[in-house]
């Protein structure tokens, strides 16, 4: 696989002096991870057409990496490869509900081995194994449990969806029989109405109020929490005054072909998830496909979804102040991402199933207290960076070895301004398969050849399918993904070129858990199974030539979608 090799430049316009952030002897951990948040939906200051100023403080004092991807949606798939450091391919959680088979480790059990706390405010989206775990477990009744290795501080798994419907009663919330229509008819076509909820009893503050709990007064424990905000998953929708965050006119349209026959039309999958994702899916109360959703419906939709961000926002400055008061904000590597995106009406779908862009980029804003990461700190950088690099860097920061099961890579040589030889493109997965609805025999298809692999480079976008025919996108001159060039005979060996790093990246990256390890006549080497982060360095490139700042950025940015 070819590989590019990438340098930091320092920004002019923000002058981002060099803080001298350093870590005692404490070092702890803060991963705030959204659930549905795409990654064109930034800070204006840091290339996206947004009022976030806590996430753009988050990443004046860090680093953003701009072309980061979660490597498999929807929910329990994308966590499964950020908290177990694998692909899909080898995790095999191809949806949600799908159980993670015993002897996985995941980023909890690793900080257990050296006595380290891992707290949990939100969800992990894990099934256990049937082979060890009886038929009767009620975590079979449920989308999704309690991965293992985590102390739950506030679980938002069902049923534990209960606590918090439990904390709105006790606030004299009455509720419906189905808690979940308290949204109805918020976002329609008509207009947008704010969550009958108010702010200070929202999901979003709930689950912020439960980690501020958690932060204050540890002392000198050290400690991780995992932070799982629901927002801004649907319901799209969202308390006041967040609603009125945005106004609709403002906004751009979806990018989307002019019928949505015409867009169906392209490739067979697209078609089905075109007439089959339900917009009350997504607009609780409102009914029919989420294709035929009015342009009205649509542009409120999207101001509201810019309103749960917002919302997010300021409950990060929440969070970001208390460390500060409890003085341990310059002991803490905080990172901040999303399981995957949402593509918002775009090519008419709504969700996180899809194969274009809006569905796997997410945002990727690291702050690295060090003092070896002073030399790009509020920078932005151009690397494909993924979520299997996510545990690695985790656990990297805090000196512990990486187990080989992980497939990702340590961002903190990058963190630290260093030159090392680093993938050349991003590599994605999605599985259509849907047990509980046959999608597979709506598709014609085996539920086994019911998903593609992806490989997105600088240029080109390779999606391969084992039952359909593959895509073939030219990101340089079809930034929206229209246009199916793959059957074009000028972009032949472009197509082989892409085909051929796919399954580079195959052969390559499959499960490497034990392959290291070997019985001998010495006994049983490779064995504990843990390697240590690479450092290579390639000095071919000028310091100045990788990483970009905010203002280089903006020049070239278009409207957020």
């Amino acid at each position: 696989m070819l590989l590019r090799y990438h340098l930091y430049q320092q920004p002019d316009k923000l002058k981002v002096a060099a803080k001298g952030i350093s870590v005692g002897k404490k070092q702890n951990i803060l991963l705030i991870v959204a659930d549905q948040w795409r990654g064109d939906y930034l800070p204006a200051d840091w290339g996206g057409d947004m009022d976030l100023p806590n996430l753009s403080r988050l990443a004046r004092d860090g680093a953003l990496f701009k072309r980061h991807y979660c490597n498999a949606s929807p929910c329990g798939p994308a966590r499964a490869c950020l908290l177990t450091g694998q692909y899909m391919m080898n995790h095999r959680v191809v949806q949600n509900g799908v159980p993670l088979r015993d002897g996985k480790t995941n980023l909890a059990l690793e900080l257990q081995k050296f006595g380290m706390l891992s707290g949990l405010v939100g969800y992990t989206s894990w099934i256990p194994d049937p082979h060890s775990t009886a038929p009767s477990d009620p975590r079979f009744s449920m989308y999704g449990a309690n991965m293992p290795g985590f102390t739950p501080v506030q679980s938002f798994e069902e049923p534990e969806f209960e606590a918090y419907f439990s904390f709105l009663r006790s606030k004299g919330y009455v509720l419906p029989e189905n808690p979940f229509e308290i949204w109805n008819d918020t976002v329609t076509e008509i207009g947008i109405k704010p969550s009958p909820i108010a702010a200070e009893h929202s999901d979003t503050r709930w689950m912020t109020d439960a980690a501020l709990d958690f932060i204050t007064g540890r002392g000198t424990e050290p400690w991780c929490l995992f932070l799982g905000y629901w927002r801004p998953h649907p319901p799209i929708s969202v308390s006041a005054p967040f609603h009125e965050f945005t106004d609709p006119k403002d906004l751009s349209k979806p990018n989307r072909l002019s019928t949505k026959a015409a867009e169906a039309d392209r490739h067979p999958v697209l078609s089905h998830l075109i007439e089959n994702v339900q917009a009350g899916d997504y607009l609780q109360g409102v009914d029919g496909p989420a294709a035929d959703l009015s342009d009205d419906a649509i542009q409120n939709a999207r101001a509201v979804y810019r309103g749960m961000m917002k919302e997010i926002d300021d409950n990060v400055g929440r969070l970001l102040d208390r460390l500060e008061r409890e003085g341990v904000l310059d002991d803490t590597l905080i990172v901040f991402t999303s399981d995957h995106g949402e593509m918002l009406g775009d090519h008419y779908l709504f969700g996180k199933e899809s194969y274009f862009e809006p569905t796997f980029h997410v945002p990727l804003i690291i702050r690295d207290p060090r003092k070896k990461a002073d030399k790009t700190r509020g920078q932005l950088c151009d690397l494909f960076t993924e979520h299997v690099d996510i545990m690695p860097t985790v656990l990297d920061f805090l000196g512990a070895g990486i187990p080989r099961q992980c497939d990702g890579h340590s961002l903190l040589p990058l963190l630290e301004g260093e030159l090392p030889a680093w993938r050349d493109n991003a590599f994605m997965e999605v599985d259509f398969r849907d047990l509980r609805h046959s999608r597979d025999r709506a598709l014609g298809t085996s539920a086994d050849e019911c998903g593609a692999a992806i490989i997105r480079g600088e240029r080109y976008k390779y999606v391969h399918f084992p039952a359909f025919d593959p895509i073939l996108f030219d990101l340089v001159q079809d930034p929206d993904e229209f246009n199916n060039i793959a059957r074009e005979p000028a972009a032949r060996e472009d197509m082989i070129c892409c085909m051929s790093s796919m399954l580079d990246w195959r052969i390559s990256q499959a499960d490497r858990t034990l392959t290291a390890v070997s019985s001998s006549t010495h006994g049983l080497l490779g064995w504990p199974n843990i390697q240590k982060p690479e450092r290579a360095q390639n000095n071919d490139r000028a310091y100045r030539d990788v990483w970009h700042t905010p203002f280089e950025i903006s020049k070239h940015k278009g409207n957020s979608k």
